[in-house]
């Protein structure tokens, strides 16, 4: 057996040499071992290879794998890690499109020949003396995208398929003292046209790489299952083993406490253990309650030789009536996708960056996750057995852009893998190694086929696989969506960002499955907004069950400027072309784990207790399905004006899936002023996902105690000269421009306050879904009004002064100045303050509506204050950004902040910052000086204070090309539009929360020195 270069262009040469496909279960010589997690079975080669690396593989240094060529004298690299991340080749984004279109014209099964870069790795070692008189393997545990492996110059085997294990016996290869273990890892081969994902393009050793051995008596493959009976009053218990060798077996059960049960067997081929388990606790994301399962194997001299402990949980997962059910109750997927990635690493992730990733998942009631697109490392799976998160577990397959432009028959030829022979044996092995890997692990629920590789006959003879091999799980395939011809291929009707309007009509006709959506609620940037029309819908439709968001974590590289500053990159940033540039930015969290405004409303709307919060009681619905309310704390606590004055713990003791209502009890509060009451649930013990106390489910409401008026007035002085007005009182003085038409000036105590006349502003800096759905195109005259408006009217080739008026009251004075905004039509809006002798001004905006224009993105005020004004304070929705459409997962309460930390770590700047339903608002100097913004007429407002304006903020790809801080700029706003969701490639807010455009907008707020 030889490598041959063509082996990487072949679809029917996917494996060669590697060892049959079994369980990732874990082994060691003794429970101690298993105990200290350390195996003498195992030997790490993680660490430091010698490497060569080459474009082509004509670049390649011939004969590099023999005994008689030393490689010593070769650069080192790390192991695991991509080379793209070790300083060879270049991290490539693109989405659908391939990675070499553009490049070299190429169909299916082809690749590219000039730029396909080799990885070439040698590890020198000795084998430890633990294992020299057995069995030795070679696991790769992640090699992208094809590995070919070489023991003491004689060619090992050659395996496929990035994300599951390659593994090859070496036993006959290995050599007294000194190997060399050579492998070569081809970036490109033909079956990366079945790895068409939606990331970063990749290529190395980014799993662990280590040998392992095997005893005389060895338990290969594992095959655990526990299932309930119907009842639940019994479960059957299973242990399919293939043995190795031969001797005795012992398996026992116990749940930590006791054993259920314990059998001992002899050890030879196929054996297998069974026992019927009565009063079974089940498994469930409320409940991850594991079981061990221990298996001891002697030899034939019966020499214990081996130790396994196996985490079982029991859990019936079932469709009936197309409804999905976990152990009897019906299911509603709470998920996100999540890909394998950080800013640091890319996909070659430690465990501890897994489990950071399970702990944020689980903190804001996430329950499930889809391994987009690809299995993960085992590490995910065995912690989502423990977490308690439901798994959705998918193959290596997407061939996005073999279809996604597909016109006309002759293209149909070339789509992967349809119904072309050739792609299936290789397709069928990725689903099995999936499958053998994974397959005992209780957090897996649905197996499925692959992500976005249209349909045909390839795709259901997978999804009959794994029905045949597992009936106990259901099989997904979205794609059946874009070709019916086999609509068994998936027992869910799985979809991607469809609307639920017409989720809804779609289930009017089609009740025969359940439905979900695989992907939905595209986190790009600022955006997750009417995420609650989705889980609303959960709620009333049987049939839809939920859905994954996209998606966990924005795909981004730390890296350096060229000033060399630290900022995080995107598609196109290491002149990767083509890229689809910072479409990898669809994260709840950012990279490195920031996590983002969007979260909030997630956590939120995917908590399991609904509150509905009055003055005197609370209706709690537990729609937890197995567990009491009464197994977290209830907290009370009523706030004035943000600062707590009663706490209380209530007792509560709502059964699952059970309404009750509570009295409240609380002491009468008289002080006039504005209440908040939260009522809200904790964690009583730490987890392993977090601490006592963690918050998971909150409602609230608010409610005011009016204050009597003020009928006290102070004086003020009119000031009327021909150019400007003057208003003076004590401690204050404000100036007016006639010239200007505006505020030019607004001392308090003696200081300005002002450094800009403040305009009326309708514009924002778009989100990536405003520029998805061409919003700046369809609103652009609202910027031009913004920045353009004038107290001057052009008037064919004539400048026309506009009116303004004045008017003196007894205790206030009114100025009005009317703007010109150069949209077309022209339009104009009134812009009106009113200052009083205590120093508060009251402004008003107004604007009638003009037929034949647009929809304005925002109806407000901009303020410009220098940057010295940077401390933040208000009393509204918070702690994180709110918009119209994204406000359920906010609290009223009173929060402060730097200005600057106002600007959430997105990819790209865009609109940030708001805060809705504000009471009032102040930013200050570090000295507590500077300007207080109240609401009128109880009319509660949108406020942000950041440091740059909408106009700056479009202008930046990057955070770093931002300005320098010279200003805090303040918006108050009547009104903003929503951010949306649904996609960010052409839906639109929802009219419900857009700004009329057929009506009279009138916006009235004051401000004030403090």
């Amino acid at each position: 057996m030889e490598f041959r270069y063509d082996m990487i262009v072949d679809p029917l040469c996917y494996k060669q040499g590697c060892v049959p496909l079994h369980s990732d279960h874990r082994f060691y010589r003794t429970e101690a071992e298993q105990d200290a997690e350390t195996s003498s079975f195992r030997y790490d080669l993680n660490g430091l290879w010698r490497f060569h690396y080459a474009e082509n593989y004509q670049q390649i240094v011939p004969g590099f794998e023999k005994l008689d060529y030393s490689c010593k004298s070769w650069d080192y690299i790390r192991v695991p890690s991509h080379i793209q991340m070790e300083g060879y080749d270049a991290p490539q984004y693109v989405n659908t499109q391939y990675p070499w279109e553009g490049h070299e014209s190429l169909v299916p099964g082809q690749i590219p020949e000039d730029f396909n870069p080799v990885a070439t790795y040698v590890k020198y070692f000795t084998l430890p003396h633990t294992m020299e008189a057995e069995r030795v393997f070679l696991m790769l545990e992640g090699a992208e995208s094809a590995v070919a492996v070489w023991l003491n110059g004689t060619f090992v085997g050659y395996h496929e398929d990035s994300f599951t294990h390659a593994e090859f016996e070496m036993t006959k290869y290995l050599c007294p003292g000194e190997n060399k273990l050579a492998v070569q890892v081809f970036k490109w081969c033909q079956g990366s046209w079945c790895e068409d994902q939606d990331f970063y393009r990749f290529s190395g050793l980014f799993r662990d790489v280590y040998l392992y051995s095997i005893p005389v008596t060895h338990v290969w493959d594992l095959h655990i299952q526990a299932i309930p009976a119907e009842d639940f009053h019994t479960a059957q218990f299973s242990v399919d083993a293939q043995v190795y060798g031969s001797g005795t077996m012992t398996v026992s059960l116990s749940d930590g406490c006791n054993t259920l049960y314990e059998e001992v067997q002899k050890a030879e081929g196929l054996i297998r253990f069974a026992a019927s388990i009565p009063s079974p606790r089940l498994w469930s994301c409320e409940d991850p309650f594991l079981y061990d399962c221990k298996i001891t194997l002697a030899d034939e001299t019966g020499a214990e030789c081996e130790y396994i402990c196996e985490k079982v949980g029991f859990r019936l997962f079932q469709l009936k009536d197309s409804v999905m059910y976990l152990n009897g109750h019906r299911i509603v997927f709470k998920g996100v996708n999540r890909h394998e990635f950080n800013s640091l690493r890319g996909r070659s992730l430690l465990k501890e960056d897994v489990e950071e990733d399970l702990r944020i998942i689980k903190q804001n009631n996430i329950n499930a996750i889809r391994t987009s697109h690809y299995p993960n490392a085992s590490w995910l799976y065995r912690l989502c057995d423990q977490y308690g998160l439901y798994l959705m577990d998918e193959t290596n397959l997407e061939s996005h852009g073999t279809w996604d432009v597909v016109r006309g028959p002759e293209d149909v030829a070339n789509i992967v893998p349809n119904d072309h022979a050739q792609w299936k044996n290789m397709l069928l092995e990725r689903a099995r190694s999936m499958y053998e890997r994974d397959k005992n692990h209780p957090s897996v629920l649905i197996w499925s086929c692959g992500n976005e590789s249209y349909g045909g006959s390839v795709i259901y003879e997978m999804s009959q696989f794994f029905r045949k091999e597992d009936p106990t799980r259901l099989v997904h395939y979205e794609g059946i969506g874009n070709d019916r011809r086999y609509p068994d291929t998936s027992d869910i009707e799985s979809q991607m960002y469809t609307p639920v309007k017409d989720i809804e009509e779609f289930l009017k006709i089609h009740r025969d499955k359940p439905f979900i959506c695989c992907e939905y609620a595209h986190a790009m940037g600022n955006s997750c907004g009417a995420l609650h029309k989705y889980t609303d819908l959960a709620k009333r439709e049987q049939l839809y069950q939920g859905g994954f968001i996209w998606d966990f974590a924005d795909q981004s590289i730390l890296t350096k400027n060229r000033f060399g500053e630290d900022y995080f990159a995107y598609g196109g940033d290491f002149d990767d072309r083509p890229t689809d540039y910072h479409f990898s930015g669809n994260g709840l969290v950012s990279g490195d784990r920031r996590l983002t405004p969007k979260m909030q409303e997630v956590k939120f709307l995917y908590q399991n207790i609904d509150l509905l919060v009055s003055q005197d009681q609370v209706e709690i619905r537990n729609n937890n399905s197995f567990t009491n309310t009464r197994n977290w704390e209830c907290r009370v606590e009523v706030k004035y004006f943000g600062t707590t004055v009663q706490r209380k713990v209530l007792c509560t003791d709502v059964a699952p899936l059970g309404v009750r209502v509570y009295p409240l009890e609380l002491q009468p509060q008289t002080r006039p002023g504005s209440y908040t009451i939260t009522v809200s649930f904790h964690l009583r013990n730490d987890e392993c996902w977090a601490k006592a106390g963690h918050e998971i489910a909150f409602g609230q409401t608010c409610y005011e105690i009016a204050k009597p008026k003020s009928l006290e007035q102070s004086p003020i002085t009119v000031i009327k000269s021909k150019r400007n007005i003057g208003v003076r009182g004590e401690g204050f003085e404000v100036l007016f421009s006639l010239t200007k038409g505006g505020l030019v000036s607004y001392r308090y105590g003696g200081k300005e306050l002002l450094d800009a006349m403040p305009k009326p502003n309708f514009w924002r800096a778009p989100t990536d879904n405003d520029l998805g759905s061409l919003m700046a195109a369809r609103y652009g005259q609202w910027k031009l009004a913004s920045l353009y408006l004038d107290n001057r009217r052009i008037d064919g080739e004539n400048v026309q002064s506009l009116p303004w008026h004045l008017e003196e009251k007894e205790h206030s004075v009114l100025i009005c100045m009317r703007h010109w905004l150069p949209t077309a039509p022209e339009s104009f809006c009134d812009l009106s303050y009113e200052v009083f002798g205590d120093g508060k001004v009251t402004i008003t905006l107004q604007y009638d509506p003009v037929p034949g224009l647009s929809r304005m993105p925002e109806f407000g005020v901009l303020f410009q204050l220098k940057a010295d004004f940077d401390c933040l304070t208000w009393y509204g929705l918070g702690p994180d950004d709110t918009y119209a459409d994204r406000k359920h997962g906010a609290k009223v309460g009173l929060y402060r902040s730097r200005v600057h930390e106002n600007m959430p770590p997105y990819l790209v700047p865009q609109e940030c910052g708001n805060k809705e339903e504000v009471r009032f608002a102040s930013v200050t100097d570090t000295r507590g000086r500077g300007i207080l913004f109240e609401s009128e007429h109880n009319r509660n407002f949108c406020f942000s204070a950041l440091p740059y304006t909408p106009h700056q903020l479009e202008e930046a790809a990057h955070p770093y090309e931002l300005p320098r801080i010279v200003h805090t700029n303040v918006r108050v706003a009547m009104a903003q539009m929503g951010v949306g969701g649904d996609n960010s490639w052409g839906a639109r807010t929802h009219d419900e929360y857009l700004i009329p455009k057929d009506q009279k907008l009138c916006f009235t707020f004051s401000f004030r020195g403090i």
